[in-house]
């Protein structure tokens, strides 16, 4: 993480005890943090612990650099990721709110006396300071919700145009937008530093000459905080409302971090309410394994992914397979049989139907329509509904079919 934030480490130190109140590490530990910074002209020090502004004010006192936690760093690499106004405005929001807790230590510590962090708070009164704060939160939350009403319309016009929807999800770095590239032959950007991808992008792609829309989303992170998963709700809920995820695992790595990274996905996934959705687990970057460690990995991870199907999405290994699970997953849809009067509305009801639906036959006589299609059962009790108060019309036939 802090090396996707750009910054060169220079120096590691452990402990494991209760957290110090003062220093969250022990005394002594801090003496030894002190010589190391020194040693090697550290710039700042990171804690993958949570840090108080006590400890934090504490820290910079004693090593005279700046001390920031895990949340701070990762707030760090979304704003440098941010590329869309609703991203930009969501990292603002999670860090106005994490602010806002500390608000009134924070201003009491800058105002105590000057340190790494805690400049240019010694002239605001705690009460200004805290409701300048709360001010900030109150506006950029009426901006997001804005923005999301115009999600919603766009969410809402996917479903009216009748297709399936997939979600990408994963844990960040894991390939979901080397995969949505190869699903939907974009060119989206990839890289290796983590959440590349902070906002969703929605593709309509066609597989066996059916009609999906693929969504990729920002990537999951071990003990993401809840702020942050507040902040990024609209954009994580793309996955609720979808037919399927494609829950992508970058299985190059050790077995036990793969544990660890399908664990908080599956955690996350449920976490925002979408685990009754069916899964199919794509282990990537297989081009990285032996078949001989990918079977072996695939054996003990057996219990933990639903539908496995490996692939390597940067180099486009085994994409027509995962396609067909796909096409297998998404298989329950519906043939239906309809005729209708002819008339300026019907013709331009049998436009928009092409347009939404997998037509399968069309016939005109010289007064009515008959028509054969496929969709999804929802989808079908909609025209449905339309055939018969719209146009008068007669459903002549409806049963399951498999794709």
């Amino acid at each position: 993480m802090a090396k996707s934030a750009e910054y060169s480490i220079v120096g590691r130190i452990e402990q494991v005890r209760e957290p110090d109140p003062r220093y969250q590490i022990g005394a002594g530990k801090v003496e030894e943090l002190a010589r190391l910074v020194k040693e090697t002209e550290a710039e700042k020090i990171i804690f993958d612990n949570p840090l108080k502004p006590v400890q934090a004010f504490n820290l910079a006192k004693v090593t005279s650099v700046e001390a920031i936690d895990r949340f701070q760093l990762i707030l760090e690499i979304f704003a440098r990721r941010a590329g869309t106004k609703e991203a930009k405005l969501q990292i603002q929001l999670a860090r106005l709110r994490y602010e806002l807790t500390r608000a009134k230590d924070k201003v009491r510590l800058a105002r105590k006396e000057e340190q790494p962090g805690f400049r240019g708070l010694g002239a605001y009164e705690v009460d200004v300071y805290f409701e300048t704060v709360k001010r900030q939160v109150q506006s950029i939350r009426g901006k997001l919700k804005r923005i999301r009403k115009k999600r919603l319309l766009h969410r809402r016009r996917r479903v009216e145009l009748g297709f399936q929807s997939i979600s990408l999800a994963g844990y960040t770095n894991a390939g979901k937008s080397s995969l949505f590239n190869a699903l939907a032959a974009e060119e989206v950007p990839v890289g290796e530093a983590l959440f590349t991808t902070l906002s969703t992008k929605t593709r309509l792609v066609e597989i066996s000459g059916k009609k999906f829309l693929v969504t990729d989303t920002v990537g999951f992170i071990d003990r993401l905080p809840l702020t942050l998963i507040e902040a990024f709700r609209s954009t994580l809920e793309e996955t609720i409302y979808s037919d399927l995820i494609l829950l992508v695992v970058d299985v190059s790595e050790p077995i036990s971090l793969i544990e660890k990274k399908l664990s908080c996905c599956l955690e996350t996934i449920s976490q925002i309410g979408a685990l009754g959705i069916p899964i199919i687990t794509v282990p990537n970057k297989i081009d990285l394994l032996t078949e001989a460690e990918l079977n072996q990995k695939l054996e003990k991870l057996s219990k933990r992914m639903s539908n496995p199907t490996p692939t390597s999405a940067l180099h486009k290994i085994n994409i027509d397979p995962l396609k067909q699970r796909i096409m297998r997953i998404l298989k329950t849809c519906v043939e239906t049989s309809f005729t209708i009067p002819l008339t300026s509305e019907s013709m331009s009801f049998i436009s928009w139907l092409f347009n939404r639906a997998d037509v399968q036959k069309l016939e005109y006589t010289s007064s009515s329509a008959h028509i054969i299609f496929e969709a999804a059962p929802w989808f079908t009790e909609k025209v449905k509904k339309r055939v018969e108060k719209e146009f008068n019309g007669k459903i002549e036939k409806i049963q399951t079919t498999r794709t």
